[in-house]
């Protein structure tokens, strides 16, 4: 019989061996876990002092840069690192080796202070894929339980509003919180507008100033919504044309942001010449020339500052952002000579950027290069180079020893990871019953 290259003979010697191999895996295992936490406290606080905030759009695009994370395993890192900063049970339970980080990362998504000791018992009796279950069917009732209450709240919406005896109107409802949000934020701006108002009548006018109550300006605010709504017949014109955004600037302040000259909004509204810059990049352009006394002689018409044939060009050739660490699929495309200075605009002289980093470009100080060879290379405000993929770290010496040496002072051995799970079936709406805070009470039958 022909014995294949992975056919051994246990020998009692054979068998030792790899009983040691088994157990080095569970301690060293044990050993990383430990190291995670470790790792996900840095993460905790390098993400709270903003570390990050140079350039990227987040902490985990950071981590995606810095270390080769998946962005994924990346946004996952941040979010455990943010929840054990609350979980002080679970965090411990993961430095001492004694959760891995997969189940850590399952009971952070539904794990609160007041929950945290009985989750994780679950932990630690249960393996990975019990931890998951468990965490699932917690979620399934916490969500079934969040639906029956958004339907209520939903259903006792309502708005009344009917004439008083006197003539008055009165006004009573309840909104949902977005539609609710939404109103009040409205209702903030339209009492910031009668506040400046108010400002500007009373300049030079004698007669005594009655301050209205917060009431008062509550009831000027609404009515001062619907006058706006009836004045655009809540539709001021096509989709295309609603919600533009208009820029006046002056050629030379387009093309040197030191030079003088007016960069305000459509409503008078001041923004920097570099923001406008940046807006101009790839933005329809009118063309108004001027006379000394500042009336309008001549209005060119509406132009592409890139035609779309370019246009088409430049999404197949970047795909996405070209910034170091991000790769958003959409964007802007970004004059690397403005064409207010003589840039062209050619393939060569433009390059795909998000909203994000077109900002960060223009008015945050970033510098972007093509070379000869036709790559991009970006640095920061300061001139430093900001490559597309930093340079690994070396690891010197024995790696698990070094390990080892970190994890000094904690009791990590081969059963440090070992659940109490003796191979009893696991009984999931069992044990949700026993340990979810809702199923405590009778809320089923009443809600």
């Amino acid at each position: 019989m022909d014995i294949g290259a992975r056919d051994v003979i246990a020998t009692p010697e054979r068998i030792a061996e790899t009983d040691r191999l088994g157990e080095e895996i569970a301690e060293l295992s044990a050993h990383l876990e430990a190291a995670t936490a470790q790792l996900l406290d840095l993460i905790r606080e390098f993400d709270a002092r903003g570390g990050w905030n140079h350039g990227f759009r987040s902490c985990a695009h950071w981590l995606a840069w810095r270390v080769g994370l998946d962005l994924g395993a990346a946004r996952e890192h941040v979010r455990v690192a943010r929840a054990l900063g609350s979980l002080p049970r679970i965090a411990k339970a993961l430095a001492r080796g004694e959760l891995s980080y997969a189940k850590v990362r399952a009971l952070t998504r539904i794990a609160a202070p007041e929950t945290e000791e009985r989750l994780i018992a679950i932990g630690l009796a249960g393996t990975a894929a019990h931890v998951e279950r468990i965490v699932r069917g917690w979620r399934r009732v916490d969500a079934l339980a969040e639906a029956r209450e958004t339907a209520r709240l939903h259903k006792s919406r309502g708005l009344h509003v009917y004439q008083d005896e006197d003539g008055m109107v009165v006004i009573k409802g309840r909104l949902t919180a977005e539609a609710g949000a939404a109103l009040m934020q409205a209702l903030a701006a339209a009492r910031e507008t009668l506040y400046q108002r108010s400002r500007s009548a009373d300049l030079g006018d004698d007669v005594p100033v009655v301050t209205p109550s917060t009431a008062q300006l509550q009831a000027d605010a609404l009515a001062l919504l619907a006058e706006s709504a009836l004045h655009h017949d809540l539709d001021p014109g096509a989709p295309g044309e609603r919600y533009q955004v208009v820029v006046h600037v002056d050629a030379s302040a387009l093309a040197d942001p030191e030079a003088p000259g007016q960069s305000v909004l459509e409503g008078g509204a001041h923004v920097p010449a570099e923001t406008s810059r940046r807006l101009a990049c790839d933005a329809s352009r009118v063309v108004m020339r001027h006379d000394a006394d500042g009336q309008i002689v001549e209005v060119g018409a509406r132009t592409r500052t890139i035609p779309p044939a370019i246009r088409r060009a430049l999404h197949h050739r970047d795909r996405g952002c070209r910034f170091p660490g991000c790769g958003v699929s959409f964007g802007q495309w970004h004059h690397i000579r403005h064409w207010a200075q003589g840039g062209p605009t050619t393939l060569s002289n433009l390059a795909m950027l998000c909203r994000r980093h077109h900002r960060a470009v223009h008015e945050e100080g970033y510098q972007v290069e093509r070379q000869p060879d036709g790559e991009l290379t970006f640095r920061r405000p300061d001139g430093r180079l900001l490559p597309d993929v930093p340079a690994s770290r070396t690891v010197s010496g024995d790696p698990v020893r070094a390990l080892r040496r970190r994890n000094e002072g904690l009791n990590l051995g081969a059963h440090t990871l070992r659940p109490g799970w003796l191979g009893e079936s696991l009984d999931v709406g069992y044990a949700i019953d026993v340990l979810h805070p809702r199923a405590l009470r009778p809320w089923a039958a009443g809600e």
